[in-house]
């Protein structure tokens, strides 16, 4: 082991901690009552993002890593499993809501006693792989404050009384006009896609997705500078866009028709305001105008898809999009988690392309697929990325709750296509 472990473990601890503290704080606006709240197929009750957390911990790092290790609960080993089939049995995910036992507060010491055998085992020196782990469950962590946002504003939304997750600001932008729409040249041929990570280097994450980085050829394209906004999407639906099939994929078509959408999700038909319609947000309903300029978000792929045809352009496939971004530094201009906004902004009077890290997830025209020469992670963590890689579609970017540590341009978010509780939106390309 290198003589640095030692300040390779501080720091360690150190980040895990800044992580179990910024999912604290994501939680201090909630009652009890909020974290019980389960209201869509894809997410969960607050209080259950809280245990499983924390099990990923107590599972893959301290009962193999710490020794002597006693398992807080017998039961929780089972109860707050996700996904992991090698691990066993678990509930089906759309029971968590009736899980008003364990309560809150066992939950809460629950995440205490994980924390404090963390730092046990971060006192002296660990093995590399016991420290890759403690970093895949700090990313994994991220992942779920992003899903704790997303899922707290479905919550509330489906309240009737729209209640705001906070009430102290709001993204309302009305003032600021979007610059026009840019294209950007890029002509890359034969490129490397992905990274493969040094496996000595502890601190340089990246999912197995993520990997092999590896050749491929891109033919000359043009991206646009910007996401598309509000304004320009609701133009699509004054142009009766979700009542003509051509415009739409099969599958598109008949999710359109037997859900009933006319408008992205959170969008609400409104009499009392000039546009005629207004958007929730994590800081309750706001007229559309005040919105006009931000990215459209909370598309499905199908939507995306269906609007980019209608301008007579096309999605970038994840490719063209990580060629694009490559350049480009996650913190500069970045409207992330960490800035607080909690909802996309407009872009700004800059040359260049803007706004491909933050504000929205970007759908790309990519499958997800594994990478050639890809392999998962041995044992259970092989379940993390690996078997969903059938009927996906690829994200890229980053939103405006995913924490700014934990973006990058190689990151390959996926969810189904029919998808729209994400803070998902498109940018065009040609």
């Amino acid at each position: 082991m290198p003589a640095s472990l030692d300040n390779a473990a501080a720091s360690l601890l150190a980040r895990y901690k800044a992580v179990r503290n910024a999912t604290a704080t994501l939680c201090r606006p909630l009652s009890p009552e909020d974290m019980m709240v389960q209201s869509c197929p894809e997410a969960s009750p607050v209080k259950w993002h809280l245990a499983h957390t924390s099990w990923f911990f107590e599972t893959f790092v301290l009962s193999e890593f710490l020794a002597g290790y006693t398992p807080f609960h017998p039961d929780f080993r089972w109860l707050f499993n996700s996904y992991y089939n090698s691990l066993g049995e678990m509930p089906e995910k759309k029971l968590r809501s009736s899980f008003s036992r364990p309560p809150l507060d066992l939950i809460l010491s629950y995440r205490a006693s994980v924390d404090a055998g963390i730092e046990r085992l971060l006192q002296h020196t660990v093995e590399d792989e016991a420290a890759r782990r403690i970093a895949l469950g700090i990313e994994h962590e991220q992942q779920h404050q992003e899903l704790i946002a997303t899922d707290v504003k479905h919550a509330l939304f489906t309240n009737p009384l729209h209640p705001p997750y906070i009430e102290d600001a709001s993204p309302a932008q009305g003032t600021t006009i979007a610059p026009p729409l840019e294209w950007i040249d890029f002509s890359p041929g034969l490129t490397e896609i992905g990274l493969t990570p040094d496996p000595n280097a502890i601190d340089c994450f990246a999912f197995d997705n993520e990997t092999p980085r590896h050749p491929v050829y891109i033919a000359p394209y043009r991206l646009a500078s910007r996401l598309v906004t509000c304004a320009e999407y609701l133009a699509f639906l004054d142009q009766n866009g979700y009542n003509r099939p051509e415009l739409w994929l099969s599958e598109g078509w008949t999710a359109i028709r037997s859900e009933g959408w006319q408008a992205p999700l959170y969008w609400q038909r409104d009499s009392e305001t000039k546009s005629g319609w207004s958007i929730y947000t994590l800081h309750g309903l706001i007229p559309l105008e005040d919105l006009s300029e931000t990215p459209v978000c909370h598309l499905s792929f199908f939507e995306a898809d269906a609007y980019a045809r209608w301008t007579g352009y096309r999605l970038p496939t994840e490719f063209e999009w990580e060629y694009a971004a490559r350049e480009a530094a996650p913190g500069a201009r970045s409207n992330l988690l960490d800035t607080g906004s909690l909802h996309p902004t407009p872009a700004g009077h800059l040359s260049g392309l803007q706004q491909i890290f933050g504000d929205v997830w970007e759908w790309t025209a990519s499958p997800y697929t594994g990478y050639p020469g890809y392999a998962p992670l041995p044992g259970a963590l092989g379940e993390y990325n690996g078997k969903f890689m059938s009927s996906q579609m690829v994200l890229r970017g980053g939103s405006c709750v995913t924490p700014a540590s934990h973006i990058r341009a190689t990151y390959r978010n996926f969810f189904s296509p029919a998808t729209r509780w994400q803070f998902s939106g498109l940018r065009l390309a040609r």
